[in-house]
């Protein structure tokens, strides 16, 4: 998806939680994780991981979200 002003604004405002499950258990075509949007969230995420205590809250995200894919 393009990223516009507006997809940027709904990215910068989701807490990491948000954004792992987005990233884990959207289908893979949804255009929200692909393209220039997807490439943006993946930025964001990293960003976040390498704030002070970012690692402890991926630990805790990944853990609540899981990897399984929901129906």
């Amino acid at each position: 998806m393009e990223l516009t002003e507006a997809v940027k604004v709904v990215i910068d405002n989701m807490d990491y939680h948000s954004m792992l499950r987005r990233w884990r258990r959207a289908p893979s075509n949804d255009p929200f994780i692909n393209g220039e949007s997807g490439e943006y969230l993946a930025r964001r995420m990293v960003e976040m991981r390498k704030k002070p205590g970012g690692q402890t809250k991926h630990i805790v995200a990944s853990k609540a979200v899981g990897w399984e894919k929901t129906p």
